[in-house]
């Protein structure tokens, strides 16, 4: 009888010891699901992108427009968009389904990447951060009889991206490569617009770490090409011809998300608008079998 008691004495104990093993193995799950919980819940939260970049609608540019590089609306007015093209010095404007665009002479030869439209004056950014700023209505010449160069901006380095609020005033340039110093990440630089003058109002900053990090990529040189902001959200839109990437930013240049630009509409991406229905336009120069474009992107509803 003693021994009976022994052995049902000795089995509780073992059934207690498993009983709480178990306990100490799910508190530990427990434990270690709520600080990956946690982790998510204080990690960048990624932007839910309103656009679905696997369908837009394509509008093939004249061949004047063969290497179209960036684009613009005036007032987010779709019915005509303004472009440059980069090896010659013209402003080209034409509606998207138009054959054949009209353009006016601003500069002589050189490497043009991008534009942008402010209180009626546009400016276009040289790939050394030249600024060339003239009246909207000069459109009406063939030529522009007075352009207005600002040099010496910025620092020295490849620039390729140019963007205004007008809202706020204000004009960003954005660094494509920094010759020399910093090489981890992409500057951007912001000016105040005011009377024609360029006051400095800040730079900010995109990691390249952190794109890589988003994007899924163990090393990444971002190279970005162009910038926009959404007039609905806030939120700047940064696209990388190079990596055919969209990263998308808060308003104060924060990474929230990435977002690979797949398909062969994507030909070499150089220029992003949007306009005043918060639709998204992306232009492409054109390749061996293709013309340039520019895709537009709808919201969704």
């Amino acid at each position: 009888m003693n021994k009976n008691k022994t052995k049902i004495t000795a089995v509780a104990a073992l059934m207690t010891l498993a009983f709480a093993g178990v306990s100490c193995v799910n508190e530990k799950h427990d434990d270690k699901a709520a600080s990956t919980e946690e982790t998510a819940k204080t990690s960048t939260p990624k932007s839910d992108l309103p656009y679905d970049l696997a369908n837009p609608v394509k509008y093939n540019m004249p061949q004047n427009l063969f290497e179209i590089s960036g684009i613009v609306f005036h007032k987010g007015d779709p019915s005509r968009v303004f472009a440059i093209q980069d090896e010659d010095g013209d402003l080209f404007y034409l509606g998207l389904e138009d054959k054949e665009s009209k353009f006016t002479k601003f500069g002589g030869k050189g490497d043009y990447e991008d534009l942008a439209i402010i209180n009626d004056q546009i400016i276009v950014l040289k790939s050394n951060g030249e600024l060339h700023t003239f009246p909207i209505s000069e459109i009406n010449k063939p030529e522009v009889a007075n352009v207005v160069k600002t040099k010496d901006l910025v620092p020295k380095a490849e620039y390729e991206g140019l963007a205004a609020d007008e809202k706020a005033g204000m004009v960003y340039v954005l660094t494509k490569e920094v010759k020399k110093g910093k090489k981890d990440e992409t500057e951007i630089f912001a000016f105040k617009f005011d009377g024609g003058k360029f006051t400095p109002s800040g730079t900010f900053a995109l990691s390249y770490k952190e794109i890589a990090d988003l994007a899924g990529e163990s090393k990444m040189k971002f190279r970005p090409s162009a910038l926009a902001k959404n007039p609905s959200t806030g939120e700047w839109y940064v696209l990388s011809s190079m990596n055919k990437l969209l990263v998308v930013t808060d308003a104060d240049f924060k990474i929230k998300g990435t977002y690979p630009l797949k398909g062969g509409a994507f030909n070499q991406p150089e220029g992003i608008a949007f306009d005043r229905d918060n639709n998204l336009y992306i232009s492409n120069e054109g390749g061996t079998l293709a013309a340039g474009n520019i895709l537009m992107f709808k919201v969704k509803k």
